[in-house]
């Protein structure tokens, strides 16, 4: 971008060059160099389109001159890159381009430039609501996106009445219908301000919108900062406070190998070398003991090789049958014992849930009763018969006296 001063430039080209720096804002980031300068550009042209009186509050939108229509865009754009410096007093930033936007709003609303479905929106209660703010986010949605689409199409047409505008003059010299085709370009030059500043009037109640949330956090900060006395956190305190986390991980992280949990000693002799410091808590062990040998300390000590000295160690054993196991072992046999009792418990618990064990106990329709009464019928049939025929009636041949 070549250099220009503001002081030199005429209203046209001075709103030209400021819609550049917008453009190039909205696009892609800036330096704020240049965002200063744009806003200087568009101050002043503010500044003059107030002093000609271009736009008048008993004018609508069919009186104003096309020429003048893009002017209309001023305060938006100031407002667009007012909103973009940093500058250390943020709410004086928001402040001033929400009031940038409210006035381009306002004259937009005198004009007749905003559309009916949007001031619906606003005088509706419900838009406070989440349904109701989603509903007005959709609908300026789809007509930015109907604008955009139209401002599309508009340079489209304009790009190809062009071309054939070129190869006409080069083929054939210019004819009388010249006026006609002047007179299409300002119509379509004036739809498209006129569609440029409905896509503003969208984007301007969404920046709006969001200026204003961005206003109330401000507050909200401000006012806990004052609730508590302390402005602002100064930054030694807060490099202290990441040193001492950072010192308490890595102390932790270096007692953590100490901390862990070893396993537990069930061996009393095991403990007793530990704490006398003839093992290390880590060494394996099997809990398996020899039994103690009593007798002189060269055969204790020794190796017996013959029945002469097995039988002269024996001499000096204890009169008592001496223990075959530690009572380590015995405690780990008895753990055994039990462990093996409650999976065999828990075997036969769960064989007595399974379906077969209960579908054998379940409640239905059986032959139980039928089979009672038979029994029944069959006892007393057969008492009966016991009474009609005593014992031994029949066989009085094998009597003696028969």
């Amino acid at each position: 971008m070549g250099e220009w001063k503001i002081e030199e430039l005429t209203l046209p080209a001075l709103f030209q060059q400021a819609q550049k720096i917008h453009a190039m804002a909205s696009e892609s980031s800036v330096d704020q160099e240049t965002l200063r300068k744009g806003v200087q550009a568009l101050q002043t042209c503010d500044d003059m389109v107030n002093k000609l009186g271009l736009f008048s509050a008993n004018e609508s939108k069919e009186d104003i001159a096309t020429a003048n229509l893009k002017y209309m865009l001023v305060p938006f754009y100031l407002a667009e890159l007012i909103e973009k410096l940093a500058q250390d007093d943020r709410a004086q930033v928001l402040k001033v381009s929400l009031e940038k936007l409210k006035g381009f709003i306002s004259s937009c609303e005198a004009l007749e430039l905003v559309p009916e479905e949007e001031l619906d929106i606003q005088t509706q209660e419900r838009s406070d609501t989440p349904a109701g703010r989603r509903a007005k986010k959709i609908a300026r949605f789809k007509r930015q996106r109907a604008a955009e689409s139209k401002l599309q199409e508009i340079k489209e047409r304009k790009e190809r009445r062009g071309r054939s505008s070129k190869a006409a003059a080069l083929s054939s010299p210019v004819e009388a219908g010249e006026e006609d085709v002047l007179d299409d370009d300002e119509e379509e030059e004036r739809e498209a301000w006129l569609i440029t500043i409905s896509l503003a009037i969208c984007k301007a109640f969404d920046l709006m919108d969001m200026l204003k949330k961005e206003e109330e956090m401000l507050s909200a900060v401000k006012e806990k900062q004052l609730q508590e006395g302390e402005k602002e956190v100064a930054r030694e305190v807060l490099d202290e406070r990441i040193k001492t986390a950072e010192a308490w991980h890595r102390n932790a992280a270096t007692r953590s190998q100490f901390i862990k949990p070893a396993q537990p000693i069930t061996c009393a002799t095991f403990a007793q070398d530990v704490v006398e410091g003839r093992a290390n808590i880590s060494d394996t062990h099997e809990h398996k003991h020899q039994p103690y040998i009593f007798g002189p300390a060269s055969l204790v000590g020794g190796r017996i090789t013959s029945e002469r000295e097995r039988m002269a160690a024996q001499v000096f054993q204890p009169g008592h049958r001496l223990p075959t196991m530690s009572i380590e072992e015995a405690g780990l046999k008895e753990m055994e014992i039990m462990n093996n009792w409650q999976e065999m418990n828990a075997k036969l618990y769960e064989e007595a849930n399974t379906s077969w064990h209960k579908d054998s106990r379940k409640p239905g329709p059986s032959n139980d009763d039928e089979d009672d009464d038979a029994a029944q019928e069959k006892a007393r049939a057969w008492d009966d018969w016991k009474d009609e025929n005593p014992r031994g009636a029949g066989n009085k041949k094998l009597t003696p006296c028969g």
